[in-house]
């Protein structure tokens, strides 16, 4: 599993024009499945997403996170985190986890997500998304499982 966190002000997701998903300041989370992955593997991470301290507390040290301070987030699916330009200059997808078994997957990290928090929003699993972010810090973290 390959995971992008980025800390924002606000985050809009857009599909066909229409208005989906939209946070104010929290996390965009984009999140991509290896053919190998598990729900165990999600379950390793999905605590970590709601407890990540990236948040400055006040002695701005980021020490806070969003349940801490009540923020939201926006979960994203995103198989082309697993793009491999190794070879030529097209991408290749044959780590990413197929169609149907990742969409299950994104829908179990989903409940189970919505299991721990509830200020949680969600991308639409293989559609064509526009998202538009206003990023804090920056602050972007790639957490990959092994």
């Amino acid at each position: 599993m390959k995971i992008i966190v980025q800390r924002v002000q606000s985050a809009k997701l857009v599909i066909n024009s229409e208005n989906i998903s939209e946070i104010g300041r929290g996390l965009l989370i984009y999140v991509g499945f290896a053919k190998v992955d598990t729900k165990d593997v999600v379950n390793a991470y999905i605590h970590k997403l709601c407890q990540l301290r990236i948040f400055a507390d006040e002695n701005d040290k980021l020490n806070l996170s969003v349940i801490d301070l009540n923020f939201e987030l926006l979960v994203v699916p995103n198989f082309t985190l697993y793009a491999d330009i190794k070879k030529g200059n097209r991408p290749s997808f044959c780590s990413a986890m197929k169609y149907t078994q990742a969409k299950e997957l994104f829908e179990y990290m989903k409940s189970e997500l919505l299991l721990l928090y509830d200020k949680i929003r969600f991308g639409v699993f293989g559609a064509d998304m526009k998202i538009n972010s206003i990023c804090d810090g920056p602050i972007n973290i790639i957490i990959e499982s092994e």
